[in-house]
């Protein structure tokens, strides 16, 4: 099992080949840029098609705080995703309350998982949605 920068390394190397299946869901490479280095960080994170759009969730297994990633991404929104071999530019947003329920049970159908996090923290889990913009 692929995890952390293993995962990031073999999937890159392999257009996906290696770490896009994962665990019996699917991953996508997003990589942000630090708030404060202004270096890049590729993060795996489990990801669904909506329309156009993909959607990941800022979970960090139900931590009360939210992942660096999320945290970059609202600082800088312009992010970088990897989808087997398509590398492409998008724009990251938090999904608005009015489609989160929806984008939410989309996601925990994928990784049930999700639900059992929100349980364990009083921090709403935020939902994202990856706008491709190239």
């Amino acid at each position: 099992m692929l995890y952390g920068k293993e995962h990031v390394q073999r999937y890159q190397e392999t257009d996906g080949a290696e770490g896009h299946d994962w665990n019996n869901t699917t991953v996508l490479l997003l990589t942000t840029k630090g708030r404060k280095s202004g270096k890049p960080y590729t993060t795996p994170l489990i990801y669904q098609r909506h329309g156009d759009d993909y959607v990941i969730v800022a979970s960090k297994g139900g931590d009360p705080a939210n992942p660096q990633w999320y945290e970059n991404l609202r600082a800088d929104p312009d992010v970088g995703v990897q989808v087997l071999g398509d590398r492409f530019r998008a724009r990251a947003r938090t999904a608005s309350d009015e489609e989160k329920p929806e984008l939410w049970r989309l996601m925990a159908r994928t990784w049930p998982d999700y639900d059992q996090y929100q349980t364990k923290t009083d921090r709403p889990i935020p939902v994202v949605v990856l706008e491709r913009v190239d």
